[in-house]
């Protein structure tokens, strides 16, 4: 009987020994069957998550930022020559579309209208459900291209602050991740994949400046003009957008 029931317990141990180390076993190895970057220094991590990212034909980018005291909701799809998607915060909500040089708005008449009574009111009736080409020239040009700018918006939201330290193995819609924290935490946090190429999958910005998802790298995705006849060019300048757009930068 002894003999029978140390065989069984045998058994149990060898079944369980890759995941357990109750028998006596080594535990899994958790960069086993990975890119092995989650073996790698701190820095050397977020590096090859930089550079992975910025190599990467395309990207889709969504979640919620903090910048100059506004929480902004982004869900953009962004590649090398232009990008695609929705901007929303408290104040106002737009869609930007971004072909090579040429940039587009479109929003709806209150985001034009702020503030405005009257003719400027009206004025702004008429640009509702159109498409807004923002002339290269105009003040809010460089900060609107920045939210379709792939790489100059994820260096901004991919940055970390403090003294860098390896976190925690875990998953980011379904894969398998080496988390890289700044500061112990506070300098934010940023999940990188294990599988395959290192891309960032998640950011959690310093200071509690938001959090965000990074998806479908290297997806192609349509990017064209619009119609021309949804289209208003205004010249030079475009009417007042209000309060304006800040481009989430780093957290400081």
């Amino acid at each position: 009987m002894r003999t029978r029931k140390a065989a069984l317990v045998g058994a149990l141990c060898v079944g369980l020994s890759v995941a357990l180390t109750a028998c006596g076993g080594a535990a899994e190895d958790p960069d086993a069957g990975t890119n092995g970057v989650g073996k790698l220094d701190p820095a050397k991590i977020q590096d090859k998550a930089r550079t992975a990212a910025r190599d990467a034909s395309a990207v889709h980018l969504s979640g919620s930022v903090v910048s100059q005291g506004r929480t902004y909701k982004l869900d953009m799809r962004l590649k090398r020559d232009g990008g695609t998607g929705r901007v929303a915060s408290d104040a106002s909500t737009f869609e930007l579309l971004r072909v090579g040089d040429e940039l587009f708005l479109k929003a709806p008449a209150a985001f034009w209208s702020r503030g405005d009574k009257g003719d400027g009111a009206a004025a702004a009736g008429k640009l509702e459900k159109k498409y807004v080409k923002v002339p290269a020239g105009d003040p809010a040009y460089a900060q609107f291209k920045g939210f379709t700018d792939k790489n100059v918006l994820l260096d901004g939201l991919i940055a970390l602050h403090g003294k860098l330290a390896r976190g925690d193995h875990g998953t980011v819609g379904g894969a398998r991740t080496i988390r890289v924290d700044g500061a112990g935490g506070s300098g934010g946090k940023l999940d990188v994949s294990l599988m395959g190429d290192p891309y960032p999958l998640r950011v959690q910005r310093a200071g509690g400046a938001g959090q965000l998802e990074l998806s479908d790298w290297g997806k192609d995705f349509a990017l064209t003009a619009p119609p021309k006849q949804d289209v208003v060019d205004y010249g030079k300048r475009i009417p007042s957008t209000g309060e304006g757009a800040p481009l989430p930068g780093p957290a400081k």
